[in-house]
């Protein structure tokens, strides 16, 4: 099992650290209760293996300050080891705090007509305090960009566990119009046509036939090249940017020929330094056999 309980000060980024924990093929839990964390331990363990038992559990304010200062005494009952979960605490000063509040014009969960932003800010520390020194790891989030933050989680928490961004190369023909939900285009018509050959014409780019042609094309490989070397070079800003999915679409005339023939290739070289590359190609999803 590998459970994960993440708190922090609201405003300090939590929710965002869950939606990448998610992204990352956890199951997330915000606002549980404390008391009911060996009841949800025991449950989980009894149904899944512990192979695929990946859940992060978001604790906040929200919880009895009793469930919280038992924090400990509750997971020991559950039976769960030691080597099994972490306790991550997100916290900030008060100062990023107010402007956080102000700025977004949030209320604070523990703010009401009675109590002022400045008061819930403290009232949440002195709650929050048995579970901040019960923390494995705390990240201080003042200041950090939500980038930022999401690369810390990743890089401290999620570690060698993490998926990665997945990479699709997309095939199209721009008789049929161009994707729109990709993020680079390349258009390939200005290499040498295997539609133009009458042995070819009725081949795919997935074909030997197709594949020895433009293999021999001096163009070919050039082109091959410059795409390959532009997004060598530009995959790992998106991935510093924590971006999930990055769409490369290449086109030609009918999506048949080169087009998927540079999809292919390109995948090919790029799963040798990346694990989730993917392909797709529009105009044979529809052809029988393909």
């Amino acid at each position: 099992m590998r459970l994960l309980i993440l708190s922090g000060r609201s405003g300090s980024g939590k929710s965002s650290a869950l939606h990448l924990l998610e992204d990352e093929g956890f199951t997330c839990i915000d606002n549980l209760p404390a008391n009911l964390l060996p009841a949800l331990i025991e449950q989980i363990g009894d149904r899944i293996s512990s192979e695929e038992q990946r859940f992060a559990i978001g604790i906040d304010a929200r919880n009895i300050y009793g469930d919280l200062s038992k924090l400990a005494e509750l997971i020991d009952s559950s039976g769960i080891e030691r080597s099994e979960y972490q306790i991550v605490f997100l916290d900030s000063s008060r100062e990023i705090l107010l402007k956080r509040f102000s700025e977004t014009r949030r209320r604070h969960p523990l703010s009401d007509e009675f109590i002022g932003l400045n008061e819930a800010i403290s009232r949440e520390k002195s709650i929050l305090q048995p579970i901040a020194a019960a923390a494995d790891v705390t990240i201080d989030t003042s200041h950090l960009s939500l980038h930022e933050l999401r690369s810390a989680i990743k890089h401290i928490v999620v570690g060698s566990d993490t998926k990665g961004m997945a990479l699709m190369f997309k095939s199209f023909g721009y008789k049929y119009g161009v994707p729109v939900d990709v993020d680079f285009v390349f258009d390939v018509r200005c290499l040498p046509n295997p539609y133009w050959s009458t042995q070819l014409r009725d081949h795919t780019g997935l074909e030997p036939p197709v594949i020895s042609f433009l293999d021999a094309e001096n163009e070919v490989e050039e082109m091959y090249n410059d795409i390959l070397q532009f997004v060598r070079k530009w995959i790992p800003h998106f991935e510093s940017n924590n971006r999930s999915y990055l769409t490369v679409a290449i086109g030609c005339t009918g999506g048949w020929h080169r087009s998927v023939y540079m999809c292919e290739r390109l995948a090919k070289t790029l799963k040798g330094d990346y694990t989730n590359v993917q392909t797709r190609h529009r105009q044979l999803e529809n052809v029988p056999g393909h």
